[in-house]
């Protein structure tokens, strides 16, 4: 990256927040030290674009979700459902999920499962109910912050978190009505 001190300043500021979401996105650590990556050289290029009209927080998060949810549209289904193995469907219709391979590095090692199972779920979620959870549940935004990033209003935003919510709990309950007797 180029020796731009104001670029420099923004990636010691932002980098680990955005390489964290990426991280929760994309659930691999490859993955999201390359769209981390892609993110900066993003900003970089159009950071003179940059208007001022949120906070500079609230556009980064704007690029680091779209690269995210950009890279996931752009991998190839059938391989990604291949390679983190989460959801097939029995012979009776059924769906069941597989616990991801991925771990969190930052969750405790006794709640690795459960996390593991977690994130399968939230991998499931529509693209617009999974970027509320994540950035309302997993980076702690507000309401408002979160509507800003997403460019939708406040209650879009609360019906998604609503519509997450009633889903994650439909996709964890009959996991561990089935897994946890």
């Amino acid at each position: 990256m180029p020796d731009d001190p104001e670029f420099k300043a923004l990636y010691e500021k932002y980098g680990a927040m955005v390489y964290n979401l990426c991280l929760k996105y994309l659930q691999n650590v490859e993955d999201a030290e390359d769209v981390t990556q892609e993110v900066f050289i993003a900003i970089h290029n159009s950071l003179h674009q940059f208007k001022g009209e949120s906070k500079i927080s609230t556009w980064i998060y704007r690029i680091a979700v779209t690269r995210s949810l950009e890279f996931l549209r752009a991998k190839n289904r059938k391989k990604r459902f291949a390679f983190f193995q989460t959801i097939f469907s029995n012979e009776k219709g059924e769906v069941k999920i597989e616990a991801l391979h991925f771990i969190h590095p930052g969750v405790q090692l006794e709640n690795k499962e459960r996390a593991t199972i977690l994130f399968a779920a939230i991998d499931k979620l529509p693209e617009n109910q999974k970027t509320a959870f994540i950035l309302s549940k997993l980076e702690d935004l507000s309401y408002a912050e979160i509507a800003a990033v997403m460019k939708v209003s406040v209650p879009s935003v609360e019906s998604l978190l609503f519509r997450a919510k009633q889903n994650l709990q439909k996709i964890l309950g009959d996991y561990y009505e089935k897994n946890e007797k």
